[in-house]
């Protein structure tokens, strides 16, 4: 489902970090509890002077949140303008790309495992369909370790326009299967690429399948599947190494 409000949680101080200093995002307000002041003074220090902090004794913050935020750490954002896929993917430079693109992810650990990997592994953006999990949830961004708070990413329409999008700006879908795919260590990638993850279970269509070229990552015998988060790590660092030895 599309999310319904234009306001988001960031939990932690390593995703708080990464709002202030990283991302696109307004900080609205930020609220601690009070043994969390004095570890977060330079960090607070770069919040613009209007925005306020809030401070309570822990036990408070837990009663105004409904339960134990152990981390002490909470701030409110505010969205900024979206994207579709369409436009992102319209509006990326010539050259080379690397994009991860998530069609029907409903798990906010795998969404936010997939950004993580996407930014430490060379990714340009993640595309993400209607169906596929809100980003800037709030278990999400804890997962990504914030990098859904900076890297770019776009989320709309369903799995055929998103490869219709990326065949259009010249990029290719490489879509991860379990089975009957082409060997990933055996293939070189394309200037411009996007690795395609289904939901864990169903996976990919066949139909949505047959539009992109098909790869599997070598596994053991009597293992049917990996993670998808995980499969799409692997992946994505198969492009990351082979980009850069192209340097």
């Amino acid at each position: 489902m599309l999310r319904q409000t234009q306001h988001f949680i960031v939990e932690g101080k390593v995703t708080l970090g990464r709002l202030v200093e990283a991302s696109r995002f307004p900080v609205e307000s930020v609220f601690l509890a009070e043994n969390r002041i004095e570890p977060l003074t330079q960090l607070l220090a770069k919040l613009d002077p209007a925005v306020p902090v809030y401070m309570a004794p822990q036990a408070v913050m837990d009663g105004i949140t409904g339960f134990h935020i152990h981390r002490g750490v909470l701030a409110l954002a505010r969205r900024t303008g979206e994207q579709s896929v369409e436009d992102l993917a319209a509006a990326l430079p010539a050259g080379p790309a690397t994009l991860l693109a998530l069609i029907g992810l409903s798990n906010h650990d795998n969404v936010g495992a997939c950004f993580r990997n996407a930014a430490a592994l060379g990714a340009d953006a993640v595309v993400l369909d209607a169906e596929s999990c809100d980003p800037l949830y709030r278990k999400s961004i804890r997962v990504s370790a914030g990098t859904a708070l900076s890297l770019p990413f776009a989320r709309s329409g369903d799995g055929t326009a998103m490869i219709a999008a990326l065949e259009a700006a010249n990029i290719e879908a490489w879509a991860l299967s379990p089975t009957e795919g082409e060997p990933l260590h055996t293939l070189t990638p394309p200037e411009r690429l996007a690795i395609v993850l289904g939901a864990e279970g169903p996976g990919l269509s066949p139909d949505l399948m047959a539009t992109c070229r098909r790869v599997s990552i070598a596994m053991s015998p009597g293992i049917d599947s990996l993670n998808v988060a995980t499969a799409g790590a692997i992946a994505l660092s198969h492009v990351f190494a082979a980009r850069r030895g192209r340097t």
